[in-house]
C-alpha cells in the first residue's frame, strides 16, 4: 500500500472519494488508470513550493492559504486530484457534514443520526468480484438467494468464504480501523 495515497494495486480494491460542488459521487475500482493517479500524486512530493502553489491555483482557483505548510499542500492537492478523477461525497454525507459544522460553530452538541434500523423488506445490495448479490430482511433474519439465515454475517460468510461481519460488509457500519483520512 503506498503509504501517501492509500491505494493498493489490486484490481478490485475499490474506493470512495468526494466529488466538486454538484459532481457526481461513485465507487470506482483502481485500475491502470489508477496507476497514473498513483504516480500524479507521488510526483507532488518531488515539486517544488512554487510549483504546488501554481498546482494549487489550477485546481482550486484561488490563492493557497498563506502560510500552509507543505505537508498539508501536498496531501490537500492529492486530495483534489482523486476528486476530480473518482468522484465524491454523496449529498446526505455533504448534508450531514454542513450539519456538524453547524453545531460546532453554534457551540452545541454534535449528533449524527444512528445507523438506520433495517425494518423487514428492506433490500440491501453488494457488489463483490463483479456479482452483485440481493439480501431481503425479514423478521426472522435474512434471505440470501431464496435460503433463510439468521445474520447478515453468515451471508457476507457465504459470499466470500472468510468471516466478515454482515453489517460491515452490506456498508451498515464503518470499518473501526478505518482512519479520519479514509484509509485502513
Amino acid at each position: 500500500m503506498n503509504a501517501l495515497t492509500g491505494f493498493v494495486s489490486e484490481p478490485e480494491q475499490c474506493v470512495w472519494l468526494p466529488a466538486l460542488e454538484g459532481g457526481q459521487h461513485m465507487k470506482r475500482k483502481i485500475s491502470a488508470s489508477g496507476s497514473a493517479l498513483v504516480r500524479e500524486i507521488e510526483q507532488l512530493q518531488e515539486a517544488t513550493s512554487a510549483n504546488l502553489k501554481e498546482r494549487w491555483r489550477a485546481l482550486y482557483g484561488t490563492e493557497p492559504p498563506p502560510r500552509i505548510s507543505r505537508d498539508l499542500l501536498i496531501r490537500a492537492l492529492a486530495y483534489r486530484i482523486q476528486e476530480q478523477a473518482l468522484g465524491g461525497l454523496k449529498p446526505s454525507t455533504r448534508r450531514l457534514l454542513a450539519k456538524v459544522a453547524a453545531d460546532a460553530s453554534a457551540r452545541r452538541p454534535i449528533q449524527v443520526a444512528p445507523a438506520p434500523a433495517l425494518t423487514p423488506g428492506t433490500v440491501l445490495l453488494r457488489e463483490w468480484h463483479g456479482t452483485q448479490h440481493q439480501v431481503i430482511v425479514r423478521e426472522d433474519g435474512v434471505v440470501f438467494q431464496g435460503k433463510r439465515y439468521k445474520s447478515l454475517s453468515q451471508v457476507a460468510h457465504r459470499i466470500t468464504g472468510t468471516k466478515w461481519s454482515g453489517p460491515l460488509f452490506f456498508g451498515l457500519k464503518a470499518d473501526p480501523q478505518e482512519h479520519a483520512d479514509g484509509s485502513l
